[in-house]
């Protein structure tokens, strides 16, 4: 099923100052964009290589590197992004940093869509019911629908100041690495089923051997 092929590339610019790479340079952003234009042209689904960063841990660059090319890659209808977490030019690999793409992934999916424009999502009967000084907070049709239309971020903070201050003023690279700890802690993954473990056992196996000869 599907299409069986997938079209993309893994392109990057190069700074002669430092004799590195660059992942997170706005080029990255246009070379995502070209490949999303060639494989669109072809009817091809497209794997970009952005949303990435130079940044070694999940700083202010971390978040506007990652932040700006994942923006661009979705707005140029990319299908498949690849290798989040990796950070310093590819000379490792951060799960603060993942933790961290995980969320602005979230917050883009959320604006990759239309908007609303029937007579129940307006709800101008509503509207005229409440009046310029009534509230909509205790109104069902707020209830069933904040959470469709509302973005709620998990990481970003949006507390008022006086409790920002209660919290520990903490700030973005320690929440990722509060979450990062949380998850090692709890999470249990399903474990594959017997056919996928051999499979891939033998996916392993068959590059181990293709890589010796």
């Amino acid at each position: 099923e599907g299409m069986p092929v997938c079209y993309g590339g893994i392109c990057h610019a190069f700074d002669m100052r430092t004799t590195q790479i660059i992942f997170g340079g706005p080029e990255q952003a246009i070379f995502s964009i070209a490949m999303s234009q060639i494989g669109k042209y072809y009817g091809l689904p497209v794997y970009i290589n952005a949303g990435l960063t130079d940044s070694k841990k999940p700083d202010a660059q971390a978040g506007l590197e990652s932040g700006i090319t994942l923006s661009l890659g979705i707005a140029s209808g990319a299908d498949i992004f690849g290798h989040m977490g990796i950070c310093g030019m590819d000379q490792g690999t951060s799960l603060d940093i993942l933790i961290m793409q995980s969320e602005i992934i979230s917050y883009l999916e959320s604006t990759n869509r239309l908007i609303n424009f029937d007579d129940d999502f307006f709800a101008t009967d509503l509207i005229g019911e409440v009046g310029p000084k009534g509230t909509f907070l205790n109104k069902h049709h707020t209830a069933k629908n904040i959470r469709k239309e509302l973005w709620f971020p998990s990481l970003l903070d949006r507390e008022n100041y006086d409790n920002w201050l209660k919290t520990d003023s903490i700030d973005m690279e320690e929440r990722c690495r509060n979450r990062k700890e949380e998850l090692l802690a709890n999470h249990e993954p399903t474990p594959l089923d017997d056919d996928v473990k051999k499979d891939l056992e033998k996916i392993i196996e068959d590059v181990k051997r293709n890589l010796s000869k």
